[in-house]
């Protein structure tokens, strides 16, 4: 049996990620659990403790994706964009927006809303539609490990393991920063400049009043997110209080936008992680002692999350960090940056890349990593340097 579940969960994450014609992500990696279920190979147990451990985070998953979709239909974020201007400083402008999307929504909301009008942007400025449309794929990852909704493993984490956005601010933020400039920076020397013989397409004036509606949303849930937790208020209940504002402002109910996929395919390979988590060697990676420990942590919980997606890696390693409380910022670190390397290694990236199919953009998981892994490796490794020294000072 043992075996079994380890292969099991192997297939659902390459079922995942195969490009089916007909069939969505999703539908294998339930299959899988339904089957293994019905044949016992996976006991009862298991998928009771991925729900409990997944719930908080799927919730808050197909709230603040609509959410952040209605709050893009009011102009907030157009008009965001059309005050950062052209120039120079567009491209870090937008570096840094699609940074604070992630971090105040979540990276899936990022890169549902900003993918679009990054590619849009482009066009109007006539800079190159795929480099402008890469920047919420990168930050999606890098900024993602700020506060606890900035990614769905910090929530699963934080349900597991009771921690708080002050935890997550003290221990990640310097790491995050780290990554998100000197992913920055690469970025800039390595996408193509605008094509200056060309002159820039000026669109429409964008209605400024869509500030009035979105900075009071954007307010609420910042102090929603970091207050809320600390009076027993979880995170999708904050979203679900702005949701229901903006959809009665709106008179709207953005049915069509909600993630039902990215649901079932993470409860999908949740079930299968956590049947699976027993059998691996994660409590011996994690009693490693010291700096190569966290190095080791980072390291592997990074190669696990583009070997099998960041959600099953996370969730294989909860058993142990019950018992090594002190190695989940290296985990977290590894599941949230070390996607950036490869396209199936988060849920969000998928999402980008039919995004951009969608736009008429498609990318291959090769033109991924040629892009992905000179912008991710330098940050990820900035990332773990103020990890390390971080871990060093507090020693």
């Amino acid at each position: 049996m043992a075996a079994a579940q380890v292969i099991f969960l192997v297939a659902g994450s390459a079922l995942a990620v195969l490009p089916w014609r007909r069939l969505p992500g999703w539908v294998g990696p339930v299959v899988l659990v339904a089957v293994a279920m019905v044949a016992r190979l996976i006991p009862v147990s298991a998928a009771r403790t991925a729900t409990n451990d997944l719930a908080g985070a799927l919730a808050f998953l197909v709230l603040a994706v609509p959410l952040a979709v209605l709050l893009d239909e009011t102009g907030f974020f157009a008009t965001l964009a059309a005050m950062v201007g052209g120039g120079r400083h567009l491209r870090m402008g937008l570096w840094v927006l699609a940074a604070l999307v992630t971090i105040v929504f979540n990276l899936d909301a990022a890169v549902v809303l900003l993918t679009p009008l990054y590619v849009r942007i482009a066009e109007r400025h006539n800079e190159d539609q795929l480099a402008f449309g890469f920047m919420p794929a990168l930050l999606a990852s890098l900024a993602s490990s700020v506060l606890p909704v900035s990614n769905l493993t910090n929530l699963i984490a934080v349900e597991r393991l009771h921690l708080d956005s002050g935890a997550f601010v003290a221990h990640l933020a310097v790491p995050s920063l780290a990554a998100i400039a000197v992913g920055g920076w690469v970025f800039a020397r390595l996408a193509p400049t605008a094509n200056q013989t060309l002159p820039a397409v000026v669109d429409e004036p964008v209605d400024r009043g869509a500030l009035w509606v979105g900075f009071p949303i954007v307010a609420w849930l910042l102090v929603g997110f970091t207050l809320g937790e600390r009076v027993g208020v979880p995170a999708w209940a904050v979203a679900a209080v702005a949701l229901i504002g903006l959809m009665i402002h709106r008179r709207s109910v953005p049915w069509r936008s909600v993630p039902y996929g990215a649901a079932l395919l993470a409860g999908g390979l949740g079930v299968l992680a956590t049947a699976a988590a027993k059998h691996l060697p994660v409590d011996r990676l994690l009693s490693i002692g010291g700096i190569p420990g966290e190095l080791a942590t980072v390291g592997a919980s990074a190669l696990g999350s583009n070997a099998v997606n960041n959600l099953p890696a996370l969730l294989v390693t909860l058993p142990g960090l019950d018992r090594h409380r002190g190695r989940v910022w290296a985990v977290l670190l590894g599941v949230n940056i070390g996607p950036t390397l490869w396209v199936t290694g988060a849920l969000s990236t998928l999402l980008w890349q039919a995004t951009m199919r969608r736009l008429g953009h498609t990318v291959t998981a090769r033109m991924y990593f040629r892009t992905a892994a000179r912008v991710g490796a330098p940050a990820l490794a900035a990332a773990v340097a103020a990890h390390i020294f971080l871990v060093v000072m507090t020693r």
